[in-house]
């Protein structure tokens, strides 16, 4: 009897579907059934060609061998992961099989996975597809009951090879040209320029911004204050002078109350996350990484069962999750989410007007619980934080409207009004389930709760003050507000149509790859961070400068998203989409040749690379200061300090470590120093582990800079130390 292949992406997912369909016999790079064979990528085990697959001339960069426009795109094996590629091909080859399910994670990349896979592995017999966004056992069993022709999904993968192309010759090509125009390591992409050209924007405009005073009248009366406005609802002076008369004419007054409304008010629950939404606040509150976040989540989907597909651009579900909600609600009836969910349970039916919404669903639903028992012991304290949010905000967004009574107080004296807001809460609801600070807005009527107060009463005006303000300048970004820029781009973008279209396809890049873009501008040091702020440096700032202009602006996404989404539907030609893609990478390459800018390395160092000669660049990575050789072909790299996780003893911020040998030292921004030597010896004393700094050795980039002594270094003294 033949059997099913079933391809996943990663061996997590092929062992939890294998022990759903009984598949208990480890083989090659698979597990066997009786029925089914589970086999699985690596991620992408098959990917584009570099352009030295094409001709041996591009393995030297020239700016005369651009552009490169391959007649055909070929598709090449990762050689890291060429061994399961090949398990994997010899599957797909066997005789044993008569159909495959493909069953990578469903959405654009996922079908692009397989289906390189499938076109490297020459495969030609029937396939289904798996769609699911849960790995729960019981998602398992239904999407199996339920698989769809691959043959729906052919207008999907048309379009992730469309983007993956697009991405290859523009990305390459006008990275491969800039490189060779100014002698750097310069790169450029649809989204990795316009994201980069916002943080620069931002910079600039703080950089312009001059403060400005401006001044508020307040009244103070027995119990509360009011501020004053005027007929246009302004309450900012623009010179002391006119505030400090009104204060003057006020004090020791007598005010009439001349309105006193009670206005009931209710504040629905924020919708479920997304992944961007739940990006940006691990960011606020954890001060987590987009890409950490990303990785946290699809350890509590994929490892845990805890939770659904993370990498989704939807807040909402539709009707058919519904009737799933109370098995979710039991699963999560635990520890500090006990109470919650059993009075949700209680109190059914479910209120879910908040969280159904199929039109507002594409490929996958919100993020939500699954319907898995949580053992919270097994969770590692960031699974338990993201895990937090999560629940929380499920609970939220099933529970009703905080509601309350706001007070509105208008009181006048001679011919000035002044207005104050109190809130008397009728019903917490949702609010419950978090802090008393969370979601609050700031207002400056606002001052708390206010006395009881009846319209036409009167009062002293005990004092009146000018208060002194001061404009502020705009926020540099943090990585929870530049991921908030890249869904919305909107402010790059003139056309209405295309904002639309920016809109609907969720901005710059995917839920899935902005932590990666994020990463890359870090990676390629043109942007760095200073806390939780992302600054450009003059590197970023000049690429930005010498960068053709179509790059800088969000408005080439939406273009391409608007026909990519069209060629998802089977309403666009895939081959047009290309050949004007070709056009277009010629026409940048043209633009960089006959532009004038200069690019200066403004941080070039006297100091040698050991390998090549030439001078190296000191930057700021993401895990401190190195000399990197300014030569691309080198890559020679060394660090001057590292960012530890051992924490400063007086402001409990990070340390850097400095020096060599016995000069070694940790530093801090308050200005806290300590020697290595005593930082151990303070360690025993206070009868701690190493757990700091073995932290900090375990969380390094699995990828190591070449001739990292400082980490050599520190490896050497938690052994001998251990």
């Amino acid at each position: 009897m033949s059997k099913i292949l079933v391809l996943t992406e990663k061996p997590s997912v092929a062992k939890d579907i294998a022990r759903v369909l009984g598949c208990r016999k480890s083989g090659n790079g698979c597990l066997i059934g009786d029925k089914y064979v589970i086999t699985w990528a690596l991620g992408h085990l098959v990917t584009l060609a570099d352009p030295e697959a094409y001709d041996d001339k591009y393995k030297t960069w020239r700016m005369e061998d651009l552009p490169m426009l391959p007649e055909r795109m070929k598709l090449v094996v990762i050689p890291q992961t060429g061994k399961q590629f090949r398990a994997v091909s010899a599957l797909l080859n066997s005789p044993e099989f008569s159909e495959l399910v493909i069953a990578t994670d469903a959405g654009r990349e996922g079908e692009l996975v397989a289906r390189w896979i499938i076109q490297k592995a020459h495969f030609r017999k029937p396939m289904k597809r798996l769609w699911i966004s849960s790995q729960t056992d019981k998602a398992i069993k239904e999407g199996f009951a339920n698989l769809k022709p691959s043959s729906q999904y052919d207008s999907l993968y048309r379009s992730a090879q469309s983007r993956a192309e697009a991405d290859w010759l523009v990305g390459l090509n006008i990275s491969r040209a800039l490189t060779c125009k100014h002698n750097a390591q310069l790169s450029a992409g649809r989204v990795q320029t316009p994201t980069l050209a916002m943080i620069v924007k931002r910079e600039d405009d703080i950089m312009k911004f001059r403060p400005k005073n401006y001044y508020t009248v307040r009244a103070y009366f027995d119990g509360f204050s009011a501020l004053y406005k005027d007929s246009s609802g302004n309450a900012n002076f623009s010179d002391t002078a006119a505030a400090e008369k009104i204060a003057g004419e006020i004090k020791g007054k007598t005010a009439s109350f001349t309105s006193v409304k009670k206005v009931y008010k209710h504040s629905a629950p924020p919708a479920a996350y997304d992944l961007t939404e739940l990006q940006r606040d691990a960011n606020k509150k954890y001060s987590y990484s987009a890409k950490q976040t990303l990785s946290i989540m699809q350890s509590l989907y994929e490892t845990h069962k805890l939770l659904t597909y993370p990498r989704t651009d939807s807040r909402y579900i539709t009707d058919d999750v519904v009737p799933t909600l109370p098995e979710r609600l039991k699963a999560i009836a635990i520890g500090p989410y006990k109470e919650a969910a059993n009075a949700l349970l209680r109190a059914r039916p479910l209120q879910t007007k908040y969280i159904v919404n199929n039109a507002r669903v594409s490929d996958h639903h919100a993020i939500i619980p699954t319907e898995q028992y949580v053992d919270l012991n097994r969770l590692s304290r960031e699974e338990r934080n993201i895990y937090d949010l999560v629940v929380r905000r499920f609970l939220a967004v099933l529970s009703p409207a905080f509601e309350y009574d706001e007070v509105q107080v208008t009181a006048t004296v001679g011919r000035y009004n002044f207005y104050a807001k109190g809130k008397a809460v009728r019903s917490a609801g949702w609010k419950a389930l978090y802090g008393a600070s969370d979601f609050d807005e700031d207002d400056e009527e606002s001052r708390g709760t206010l006395p009881d107060l009846r319209q036409g009463a009167s009062a002293r005006v005990v004092d009146a003050k000018v208060i002194t303000g001061q404009t502020k300048p705009p926020a540099r970004y943090t990585e929870a507000t530049l991921l908030t820029a890249m869904e919305n781009p909107t402010g790059q973008v003139e056309s209405g149509e295309l904002r639309d279209v920016l809109k609907e396809s969720g901005g710059l890049g995917t839920p899935a790859t902005r932590a990666d873009i994020i990463e890359k501008l870090f990676d390629s040091f043109c942007v760095e961070r200073r806390g939780k702020e992302i600054v450009p440096t003059s590197k970023g700032r000049q690429l930005i400068n010498i960068v053709p202009a179509d790059l800088k602006s969000a408005e080439l996404t939406a273009k391409w998203e608007q026909q990519l989404s069209l060629i998802a539907k089977g309403k666009a030609d895939d081959k047009k989409f290309i050949a004007d893609m070709r056009k277009y990478a010629s026409s940048l390459v043209s633009s960089v040749i006959a532009d004038s800018s200069v690019y200066r390395h403004d941080n070039l160092t006297r100091e040698k690379c050991p390998q090549c000669g030439k001078y190296m660049l000191d930057v700021n990575g993401k895990k401190g200061r190195m000399l990197i050789c300014q030569d691309r072909e080198c890559g020679y790299r060394k660090s001057l300090s590292i960012i530890t996780n051992a924490r400063c003893p007086e402001c409990h911020k990070k340390l850097e470590m400095r020096g060599e040998g016995e000069k070694r030292a940790f530093y801090c921004v308050c200005g806290f120093r300590e020697k290595l030597s005593d930082f151990e010896k303070r360690k025993q004393e206070s009868g701690a582990n190493k757990r700091d700094v073995a932290k900090y050795m375990s969380t390094q980039n699995n990828k190591k800079p070449a001739s990292n002594p400082l980490a050599d270094q520190l490896a050497k003294w938690m052994e001998e130390n251990s």
